[in-house]
C-alpha cells in the first residue's frame, strides 16, 4: 500500500486474489498486480513490487518492541487482544489496533514487534521519495492504523467479513 503525497492511495499486490481481498478491506484509487519480492537479513529489508524499490534498516527494538515480543503469540493474535491493547498502542505510538475496515469488514492487528527504522531509500516510478520523517498526515486506509515514526511492526491481522458495532473498547 502506498499514499502518494497527492493523497492518492496505491495497492501493488502480488495476485489478482490478493488484490481482490485487499481492495475489499480497504480504499485505493488504483490497484496493480505485479511481482512482489522481500529480501531480508538481520537489519536490513529489500522490498521491489514493480516500480517501488525499497530498502530499510532496522534500528533497536525498544520498550514497545521488548513489551510484544513478551506477549506470547498466540495470545496476540486473538482479536480480544487487540481490542484490549488499542489504547496503549493510540497513546504510545498513535495507532490503532481494531476499527471498521470499510465494506462491512472490522478488522484487528495483534503485534508482536516493533523495531524503529534508521535508515531507508524508497524509489517509485523513477521518483526518489526522500527521507524518513513521521506520518503526517495519517494514511487513508481502511481506519488509517500507523504508528506516527517509521518503524516495522510483525502482527497478526485478523479480518471478519461481517458487521460489527463499535464498542469503547474499539475507540482510541
Amino acid at each position: 500500500m502506498l499514499e502518494r503525497r497527492d493523497g492518492h492511495r496505491l495497492l501493488l499486490a502480488p495476485s489478482a486474489q490478493t488484490a481482490d481481498f485487499i481492495a475489499g478491506t480497504y480504499v485505493f484509487d488504483e490497484v496493480r498486480v505485479t511481482p512482489v519480492r522481500v529480501d531480508t537479513t538481520e537489519r536490513d529489508w529489500t522490498v521491489t513490487a514493480g516500480t517501488l524499490r525499497l530498502r530499510f534498516s532496522l534500528g533497536s527494538r525498544g520498550v514497545v518492541g521488548r513489551l510484544l515480543r513478551a506477549v506470547p503469540g498466540p495470545l496476540a493474535a486473538r482479536p480480544a487482544w487487540a481490542a484490549w491493547t488499542t489504547r496503549p498502542a493510540w497513546l504510545l505510538l498513535g495507532a490503532r489496533t481494531c476499527g471498521s475496515a470499510g465494506g462491512g469488514r472490522y478488522e484487528w492487528y495483534g503485534a508482536k514487534d516493533l523495531h524503529r527504522i534508521t535508515a531507508a531509500m524508497v524509489r517509485f516510478e523513477d521518483e526518489d521519495l526522500g527521507s524518513l520523517g513521521p506520518v503526517r498526515p495519517p494514511v487513508r486506509f481502511g481506519f488509517g492504523s500507523t504508528p506516527r515514526g517509521p518503524c516495522l511492526v510483525r502482527l497478526t491481522t485478523t479480518v471478519d467479513m461481517g458487521q460489527h458495532e463499535r464498542t469503547p473498547l474499539t475507540r482510541p
